[in-house]
């Protein structure tokens, strides 16, 4: 049985982590040695909601990674990695210099490719099995969506649009530096699963203004896809939208067209999926608790009940990472330098690998 190190109490650690960590020990406690979880915070921040533990597991706050050590075994303990993605790969290094082994740690992996390398040294030199946090790969409308195009004929485009109001947390001082870095991680990684590998072509991004406050490129983010086959991946993020909406939507040769809604609310955990085929629509909804999902995933593959899987691997969270930078240079008006990839390049996804075959 497995106990949980929170490292990051902010709005990844305590705000989300934490409450699903109590649906997930409630459901399976075969997984969870029935004790609290242990929560460090290198940030200067504030939890939010109130005290520790509220709306979530028990918490116990230690002052420092080493004060952990002292009451947690890191031969049973799942590290959870919430801090930004600029000090992860420092952080990961500490933690694994102290025995952890097993980490789940937030999206994306790395801030650039240079981050990216260190994660990977790390991983390689400690020998680490790290699990990043990916909801939509996890999704049940992910899942759907990519059972249906397996006999949908060829894909020609998918784009996903992710619209949000995020003002208070850019304008009081968040910890992402641009817009790529929030919503967009969990779309590269559907387009990687659905598509196979791409580059990006495109790219832009604004600025957040409320009055005379303006945040740069933390007003939404653009870009635009050429994976193998030919076909296009556009991801459209607005974070001054005055709805909510996760959308994603999918084209075929053939004429089949796929709208799926990804839950966009904590209290709200139910998708839905229209498809358009030969004139007729059919609709589903079914629950999708994805970040669950995420999490019993990793916390089975953990306890060695689950081999590695697509959606656990490093490959495609990895070639996420590069995207990003990419579509960063682009965006800033620069060009995406060429660079060798840290491992090779991504595998390809189902889909592609069943056109390849």
């Amino acid at each position: 049985m497995l106990r949980t190190l929170l490292l990051g109490l902010g709005r990844a650690g305590a705000g989300l982590h934490l409450p699903v960590l109590a649906r997930v020990r409630a459901t399976h406690p075969e997984l969870f040695a029935g004790r609290p979880v242990v929560g460090v915070d290198p940030g200067p921040r504030p939890l939010p909601g109130g005290p520790p533990g509220t709306g979530g597991d028990p918490l116990v706050i230690a002052d420092s990674l080493q004060r952990a050590r002292r009451c947690l075994d890191p031969d049973v303990t799942v590290v959870h990695l919430c801090t930004p993605p600029d000090v992860r790969a420092a952080l990961l290094e500490e933690a694994a210099q102290l025995g952890y082994r097993r980490f789940v740690v937030e999206k994306p992996l790395a801030a650039d490719r240079a981050a990216l390398r260190r994660v990977r040294e790390a991983v390689d030199r400690h020998g680490l099995r790290v699990e990043v946090v990916s909801p939509w790969l996890h999704s049940a409308l992910t899942d759907r969506i990519a059972a249906l195009l397996a006999t949908a004929g060829q894909v020609r485009s998918v784009s996903v649009t992710q619209d949000k109001a995020r003002f208070r947390r850019s304008l009081t001082g968040g910890t992402h530096r641009h817009a790529f870095e929030v919503e967009v991680p969990h779309a590269l990684g559907v387009l990687l699963r659905l598509l196979g590998d791409g580059e990006v072509c495109a790219a832009s991004w604004s600025d957040l203004r409320l009055g005379e406050r303006v945040v740069p490129h933390m007003g939404g983010a653009r870009l635009a896809l050429r994976h193998r086959g030919g076909a296009r991946g556009l991801v459209d993020c607005d974070l001054t939208s005055p709805v909510r909406r996760r959308r994603i939507t999918v084209d075929t040769a053939d004429g089949v067209r796929l709208i799926g809604h990804y839950p966009v609310a904590q209290d709200d955990d139910v998708a839905r999926l229209d498809m358009w085929r030969e004139g007729r629509r059919t609709r589903e909804l079914f629950e999708d608790d994805a970040l669950r999902r995420c999490l019993v995933a990793a916390y089975r593959r953990f306890a060695g009940d689950d081999p590695p899987g697509a959606a656990g691997c490093l490959g495609v969270h990895a070639r996420t990472v590069e995207l990003l930078e990419d579509a960063r240079h682009l965006a800033a008006g620069g060009t995406i330098p060429r660079l060798p990839r840290p491992g090779g390049p991504a595998a390809p996804g189902p889909l592609e690998a069943r056109r390849a075959g």
